[in-house]
């Protein structure tokens, strides 16, 4: 079977995937909002769409890249570039029906498991045990285990001081008034730390090559980090005394008035950077198989360092993403934001606080981990400390199941596609 013709098909797929992608992995960045009331669901997936859109074809290179490259060890299959094709499109497919199955049953999975096994398991096959690069599974397995505890913690512990500090006390405007600057500070300096490199090396390389201004490459971040905590400062104190006026003074009978319409705006904005850094990093998941067959088509060879991803890949990976967000994004979607916890906007914060703050963590320990099982331990983790008994955990039993099933799953079934397209194309 020609490669030129097998485009074709390795594009349809590529949007299968993404679309499945789009439905179930990234319901986690707007599971919490929606689940909070704090956005609408037709709100959840125009945002999503927009910024997962944006961070797949801006940033999206890296990932894709990497996945194209590793976990199967390339080299292994530089005599026989036509197997690799093949390989690839398995993965695909695989990936693509384990994604839209769990879809359906409402189970937050990781698409990044489901690549990486689904890799394994064709190489495995096809050149034996030896081309899978074992360091790779070590490597997810740790970061399979320890994201949902990292990321439950500091959820924990972000909920128990807002709890302790502003929604405990009597006088929880007041104390939100105070606490507005520390809580614009660590939303912009988490996702900051995340995004602004991103949008702000671009300036950085600007002022170089045509101004000949070399400034520190952190010194760009930090400042616009600044502007931006202080304006979101300033914003947050103007909306809150514009809610206070409208309002009358409370009495002894009338009840304090609630701080969490605020929180609410502040989890907007986090899960719009959640939405757009998982959309930079997760398509690479949909598009690295055609990244590797679309470089073996143009050079004949295998793809064993890093390369680059042509634009229409990208887009397509995009387009795939949120469509299949806005069709079938909905039960993932109730799944994280209604049936392991009942959230408010202030829990709801906190939950994407603590999967961005465990992201970042493990992108500077180098350890490939999953959205659904940061936000899921977040959530988990805050109804730890509102109250035990709140948490569903039979919803926790399966979303449990789905975890560890995914890698295996998708591995088998890799191999059992594989051993049925090699029969035919080779």
């Amino acid at each position: 079977m020609e490669i030129s013709i097998t485009l074709l098909i390795v594009a349809i797929l590529a949007f299968y995937v993404a679309w499945n992608l789009g439905a179930n992995d990234v319901a986690n960045a707007m599971g919490t909002s929606v689940g909070s009331k704090a956005i609408t669901l037709k709100q959840a997936l125009i945002i999503a769409g927009v910024l997962e859109f944006t961070g797949a074809v801006l940033f999206g290179h890296q990932v894709t890249a990497t996945l194209a490259t590793k976990v199967a060890k390339p080299d292994l299959f530089a005599a026989t570039p036509q197997v690799l094709v093949i390989g690839m499109l398995t993965v695909l497919i695989s990936c693509g029906m384990w994604l839209q199955i769990a879809t359906t049953r409402g189970l937050p999975v990781s698409s990044s498991h489901a690549v990486v096994g689904a890799i394994a398991g064709f190489s495995w096959v096809a050149l034996g045990v030896g081309a899978i690069d074992w360091s790779t599974i070590g490597s997810i397995t740790i970061g399979w285990i320890l994201t949902p505890v990292i990321s439950g913690a500091i959820a924990a512990l972000f909920y128990s001081q807002i709890k302790h500090w502003i929604l405990d006390q009597p006088q929880q405007i007041q104390q939100l008034q105070e606490w507005i600057p520390w809580l614009s500070t660590v939303l912009i300096g988490v996702f900051g730390v995340i995004v602004l490199p991103l949008f702000t090396q671009p300036i950085n390389n600007f002022l170089i090559a045509q101004l000949g201004i070399h400034i520190p490459p952190h010194d760009i971040p930090l400042v616009i980090g600044a502007v931006a905590a202080v304006a979101l400062t300033m914003i947050s104190w103007r909306q809150l005394e514009e809610a206070e006026e409208e309002k009358p003074l409370p009495s002894p009978q009338s009840p304090v008035p609630n701080p969490e319409y605020l929180f609410a705006r502040f989890q907007v904005l986090s899960a719009c950077f959640v939405a757009f850094a998982h959309g930079s990093n997760d398509v690479g998941n949909a598009i690295a198989p055609v990244a590797a067959i679309v470089y073996i088509d143009h050079t004949g060879q295998v793809p064993t360092n890093s390369m680059t991803i042509p634009l229409w890949i990208l887009i397509l990976g995009g387009a795939g993403i949120v469509a299949g967000l806005a069709v079938w994004g909905k039960k993932v979607i109730a799944t994280i934001g209604e049936n392991i916890i009942s959230l408010q906007p202030s829990s709801g914060f906190c939950a994407e606080l603590a999967t961005a703050t465990t992201i970042l963590l493990a992108s500077r320990l180098g350890l490939p981990v999953s959205t659904s099982h940061a936000l899921v331990g977040g959530v988990v983790g805050i109804g730890l400390v509102q109250d035990i008994n709140s948490v569903k955990f039979q919803t926790l039993k399966g979303i449990a199941a789905a975890w560890l099933v995914t890698v295996p799953v998708s591995a088998v079934l890799s191999a059992v596609i594989f051993n049925i397209a090699r029969i035919f194309w080779l």
